[in-house]
Parts: structure tokens; C-alpha cells; sequence
């Protein structure tokens, strides 16, 4: 670990980002050039003082998992990421590992959605980053772990997860699934962390072993789906999804049309918010 060499580069880019690339208010007493590093603690989901003493050159050596979030924080590239990464003593993530790097070009959108539910997934099915609209809907992703952070895994293992599709479309959303991830075996092979979600699955549901051998393959989202919410009831979006070159990862961005009960219900779960709209509750 270089301890300079990281707090050096995590200063120089903290300063290099300003709070309106981000959605933060600029405020008219800021004097702090780029962003705070409270600001980058909070986007990290760290505390403050732990970031503080990496950029004062005495923190201990950051996790992969910690500096995965460091890295979507400050909008790293992924040279800059895997930089990142041999500077605090790891090695550099593989390419195709489907790891939790957020593409830069995807966050910079994201950033500015914060009226309709939008968030980022890998090729898994893996939720990498959420908005408060999202998270609304859909509950917090960040509370799951292990095989369950892929919602393709979620839906063939977890009844409940299914609830939030009408009865009569959760087949037609049970073929998207697993055709979906059939796309992602394809690209990373049967050696890849896909091979061992598939393999997981096969032993895990009889469902599933029977779509996977259909050999459906394809990435698509429904243009217009049905979405029920477990206080506001069915909620009709419209769903369009915008794809990293690679395919790897999708930023998914839910809309209805003005002066439709959708857009109201929209509009109720943005005031609500999470805290009464929670995974949980459903």
C-alpha cells in the first residue's frame, strides 16, 4: 500500500469534481475547491473521519469492497479505478468480473434523475447504485448479500420478490430473467461468476433448470410494464434502458406520462419517500 501516492490521488480527484456534476447544491459559502471530503464520505457510504485519515496518509488499508465505493464516488475511469486499486495494495478488478465499478458515463445520468425511480445494474442483475426513487420502489438494494444481490437469483429463490409484478405477467418476467442471464453466460462463460449463478440456480429451482434449457437469449426490458407498489397498488412506467459498451451494465430509467395515475403516483412516492416505502414493509 502507498500511502501517498493514495491520499494524493484521492485528494487531487475529490478536487477535480465539482458539486453540481454530482446533483449537490453549490451553496454560496462554499470555499472548498471540488467537493468536501464529507461530501465524498457520504457518496462513499463511509464515515468521514475514515476518509479523512486516508487522505492525511493514516488510515489502514482500504478493502476492495471500500475502495469499489470510493471509486463510484469520485467517478473514476477505469484506468483511474484500477489505479485506485494498486495504489492501496489490491490487485486491479478483472475486466469481465462484472465488479462493482459503476461506468462514469452511466453515473453522469444518473446524477440527474432525481424525480423518477433510475438505477444501474450489471448483466447479473446486480442493483450498483440506486436513486431515492428507486429505492422507494424497489426497496433498498444495498441490504442484500451474497447470491441475493442478483435479483435474477432473488426472483427464482425469494416468493416475495415476485410481488412487485402482477400475477399475470410474472412468467413472461421469469423468461426475461433467464434469458437475460443467458446473455451474460455467453459473454463471460461458464467459468465466470454468471457459470456459478447458473449452476447455483439449476440446483435451486426446478423453474429455472427448465427455462435455462430453452436456451433463450436475450437483453431486453419491456417497454411498458406494470410495477405493484406494496401502499400505492399497480403503478404503469414506461421502462428504457441505456447500456455500456460492453453490455455489462444498464442504467434503468422508469417514467410515466404527464397527467396519467402513474405520473400521480409517481409524485405521491416522491414525497412519501423511503422511509415509509421499504423493502421490508413488502
Amino acid at each position: 500500500m502507498d500511502r501517498t501516492a493514495l491520499a494524493d490521488f484521492l485528494r487531487r480527484r475529490r478536487e477535480a469534481l465539482r458539486p453540481e456534476d454530482l446533483g449537490l447544491p453549490t451553496g454560496a459559502r462554499r470555499r472548498t475547491q471540488g467537493l468536501r471530503r464529507e461530501e465524498v464520505a457520504s457518496l462513499a457510504v463511509m464515515s468521514t473521519d475514515y476518509y479523512t485519515r486516508l487522505e492525511q496518509r493514516r488510515g489502514p488499508q482500504p478493502s476492495e469492497q471500500m475502495l469499489a465505493s470510493l471509486a463510484r464516488a469520485l467517478r473514476l475511469t477505469g484506468d483511474e479505478r484500477d489505479y485506485l486499486y494498486r495504489v492501496a495494495g489490491h490487485n486491479a478488478p478483472a475486466s469481465l468480473s462484472a465488479s462493482p465499478h459503476v461506468a462514469p458515463a452511466l453515473l453522469r445520468v444518473l446524477d440527474r434523475l432525481d424525480d423518477t425511480p433510475a438505477l444501474i445494474l450489471t448483466d447479473l442483475g446486480e442493483t450498483l447504485v440506486q436513486n431515492r426513487m428507486a429505492a422507494a420502489l424497489f426497496g433498498d438494494a444495498s441490504r442484500h448479500t451474497g447470491p441475493a444481490r442478483s435479483a435474477i437469483y432473488r426472483w427464482f429463490t425469494d416468493p416475495a420478490d415476485r410481488l412487485i409484478y402482477p400475477e399475470a405477467d410474472r412468467d413472461r418476467q421469469s423468461r426475461a430473467q433467464v434469458a437475460n442471464l443467458r446473455a451474460a453466460h455467453g459473454l463471460r462463460g461458464p467459468r465466470s461468476r454468471a457459470g456459478e449463478l447458473v449452476r447455483t440456480l439449476q440446483r435451486a429451482s426446478e423453474e429455472f433448470a427448465e427455462l435455462w434449457a430453452r436456451h433463450e437469449v436475450a437483453q431486453r426490458f419491456e417497454d411498458h410494464k406494470t410495477l405493484v407498489h406494496p401502499e400505492l397498488g399497480p403503478i404503469e412506467l414506461d421502462c428504457q434502458a441505456l447500456f455500456t459498451e460492453d453490455q455489462s451494465q444498464t442504467l434503468l430509467v422508469l417514467t410515466a406520462p404527464p397527467r396519467t395515475e402513474g405520473h400521480e403516483k409517481l409524485q405521491l412516492l416522491a414525497v412519501l419517500g423511503l422511509d415509509r416505502f421499504t423493502g421490508a414493509e413488502r
